[in-house]
């Protein structure tokens, strides 16, 4: 998998990922909780979790186009861009019941709500599984080791923005 935002050699859109869906996945428990009768403030947790996670989607998503921007024609791209529609599906889903949430007094969840972000944090796992991939072919190209010590051996800047291939 090529990038051009990396650090240390390794794309940051994969590891920006993890914090849309960690935060979407504490959301739906703060929600979980909510529903099931726990305090009123837990639904307004999980709101503004999820409202969180929405922004670290939307920066995730850019590094995910500047990645595709001249990514070269194969099968590693097609996997990028499901990759990137998935999470902008789970994405979108959240964001809808944001939208039904910000009107109501304590922005809590009801069942309903509930059963929609789960099942966006299903096709989230989609997305993880597409990321998973893409990392393993990214790791197969390289040729560095793949230890906490070859992170002491990349010589250069360590965030680093590649420049367009010709």
């Amino acid at each position: 998998m090529e990038s051009r935002l990396r650090v240390h050699g390794h794309p940051i859109q994969p590891m920006l990922v993890t914090f849309p869906f960690g935060l979407f996945v504490s959301a739906t428990i703060f929600d979980l909780a909510d529903v099931v009768g726990g305090p009123a403030f837990l639904g307004e947790v999980g709101y503004w979790t999820a409202v969180a996670a929405l922004v670290a989607a939307a920066l995730s998503t850019v590094a995910g186009m500047v990645d595709l921007w001249d990514a070269a024609g194969d099968r590693t791209r097609r996997t990028k861009i499901t990759f990137n529609l998935v999470n902008a599906a789970m994405a979108g889903m959240f964001l809808l019941i944001c939208l039904v949430r910000a009107n109501s007094p304590q922005r809590g969840a009801i069942g309903v709500m509930l059963a929609a972000e789960l099942v966006a944090l299903g096709l989230g796992g989609v997305g993880v599984w597409l990321g998973a991939r893409l990392m393993r072919q990214f790791e197969a190209g390289r040729a560095e080791g793949g230890d906490l010590d070859a992170l002491g051996e990349v010589a250069g800047a360590t965030v680093e923005i590649a420049p367009p291939r010709a």
